[in-house]
């Protein structure tokens, strides 16, 4: 990581997880927001273009630095792009290990670094 002193400024991994919430006004005649196999799609194609690869050469990562809390930011804005107009993004949440994580909500756009826990 650029610009940080500590361990995290050596090259190193993570095996991420990713939880995204959507958000939506109503529910689809199946009773639906929309299909999670569909949803399931969109954020694989994304992630797919991160996944064994060297962040810091993948843009936008090759500008700022990929942060738990940055690439919740970008799943999410990625994502809103793939999604259906009705259905919205509320928020995406990465965990970088079972401990700690980063959640980045779009219902008022407030970054949010909880979910580091001792457990």
């Amino acid at each position: 990581m650029r610009d940080y002193e500590g361990e995290c400024e050596n090259l190193h991994g993570h095996n991420w997880h990713v939880t995204v919430r959507l958000a939506g006004e109503e529910l689809n005649e199946l009773g639906m927001l929309m299909d999670f196999r569909d949803a399931k799609a969109m954020l694989k194609s994304i992630l797919d273009k991160l996944d064994h690869k060297y962040l810091n050469e993948v843009e936008p990562f090759d500008a700022i630095n990929p942060t738990t809390e940055n690439l919740a930011e970008y799943v999410g804005e990625k994502l809103t792009q793939k999604l259906p107009s009705d259905v919205r993004v509320s928020s995406v949440t990465c965990w970088e290990s079972d401990h700690c994580g980063a959640r980045v909500s779009w219902d008022g756009k407030t970054p949010s670094a909880g979910g580091a826990s001792d457990e």
